[in-house]
């Protein structure tokens, strides 16, 4: 065993060596190595940055879409003696009533559609950051006070204590009409979430004055937004304790078929980027295959001599093992390198009004990152296997006869 185990290392190292008389045989072993590290590398950073544009989009698709949503299933709307029993049986949970409707936003000329939120905005900057953010320059004391997103500001060139009229889709009778309800509110601050369609549609008022503009019954809401840290497990609690006349829904079940195609996209480039590992490999095997065969009348002597076809299997086993498993730990080296460098460095710059950020966002996950190591060190082992079998195939008598 002693003999076998000291064997096959002095032969790993020796036919790793540059081989002076064959170099296109170290050659193809080194471009194996290279491109399994570049494989590496490249997956390594891309599934960093698409995780990192992913959840900083579920972040902001979170803070504007709440962890979950109460809402009504008869046409009156969820009850205020409700609300006061959820908030008993679950004191651990942050609950905002809201009014909802639609309005068109009107400044001059310009107009823009809108879905204008009656919010208690106590209740509100507790569970939406956003808000909060927006509240610390903004005072909401008036009844008719609003507050709006950075792109409607910048679209209507508004400013703090402007006026802004308001177009609802609720229709008053007007002699031999009827007239849409409009209001001229109080443009009182401006919030900011990161993605476009909710800084230019989003509109926040009092909960008084929705209710007003609605005519909506006192002690009856349009839905309830609720924060919970684990809504996952969470929602099935509040279900069972939900009237028939009202529902619950979780942010991710609003939003499932985009995240499922978000998923698929990744499993597809994580797919994709993995062929160049595969690619990579098949430098392994043609590096490996040249050495058997340039190798042929050294394993024969070696065979004769009571070397095992074991010991002959293991070496190039290891052999490609030892080219493939470094290009990966290089690789990750470099990954990390990378990911450093983007992470610190303003080497690509984003345009900050698309993506809310102009810094690159980077995630790598365990889960990936284990999958991707996982990936390659399956192909390496794999590549290796085969030179490794064809190796113990080489008949002694018939080389050492021919050669």
């Amino acid at each position: 065993m002693k003999q076998e185990t000291a064997l096959i290392p002095y032969l790993t190292k020796r036919y790793l060596r540059f081989d002076k008389s064959q170099p296109f045989i170290s050659i193809a072993a080194i471009l194996a190595f290279a491109g399994v590290a570049i494989g590496v590398m490249v997956l390594i950073v891309a599934m960093a940055i698409m995780n990192g544009f992913d959840k900083d989009f579920e972040r902001k698709l979170f803070t504007m879409n709440y962890p979950l949503t109460l809402y009504p299933k008869v046409s009156q709307g969820i009850s205020e003696e409700l609300l006061k029993e959820l908030e008993s049986s679950f004191p651990h949970l942050l609950f905002s009533p809201y009014l909802r409707t639609q309005a068109i936003s009107k400044s001059g000329d310009a107009m823009e559609g809108a879905v204008v939120f009656g919010v208690d905005f106590e209740r509100e900057k507790q569970i939406n950051e956003v808000i909060a953010e927006a509240l610390k320059e903004s005072e909401i004391s008036g009844r008719f006070d609003i507050l709006v997103g950075s792109e409607l500001r910048n679209e209507f060139f508004l400013a703090r204590d402007s006026k802004l009229m308001l177009i609802f889709t609720q229709l008053e009778p007007t002699g031999l009409s009827l007239s849409p309800t409009m209001k001229r509110f109080d443009v009182k601050g401006f919030f900011r979430s990161g993605l476009t369609a909710y800084d230019k549609g989003y509109i926040f008022a009092s909960l008084e004055a929705i209710r007003a503009i609605k005519k909506k019954e006192e002690g009856y809401y349009d839905g309830i937004h609720v924060f919970a840290k684990e809504p996952m497990k969470e929602i099935d609690s509040i279900r069972a304790k939900l009237p028939l006349e009202a529902g619950i829904v979780g942010w991710w079940q609003q939003n499932g078929n985009f995240f499922a195609a978000l998923q698929l996209e990744k499993r597809a480039l994580f797919i994709v980027l993995m062929l160049i590992i595969l690619i990579a490999s098949l430098n392994i095997i043609s590096s490996l295959l040249m050495t058997v065969m340039n190798r042929r009348r050294e394993i024969a002597l070696l065979l004769t001599l009571g070397a095992t076809q074991s010991e002959i299997k293991r070496t190039f086993f290891r052999l490609g093992n030892t080219i493939g498993l470094s290009g990966i730990a290089l690789g990750v080296l470099l990954a990390g390198i990378a990911l450093w460098v983007l992470s610190t460095f303003p080497i690509i710059s984003l345009p900050a009004d698309v993506y809310g950020s102009s810094k690159l966002p980077l995630e790598l996950s365990w889960i990936d990152f284990g999958m991707i190591l996982l990936g390659s060190t399956l192909i390496v082992l794999l590549s290796s296997y085969y030179p490794a079998y064809q190796a113990t195939k080489i008949d002694p008598l018939s080389v050492l006869r021919n050669e």
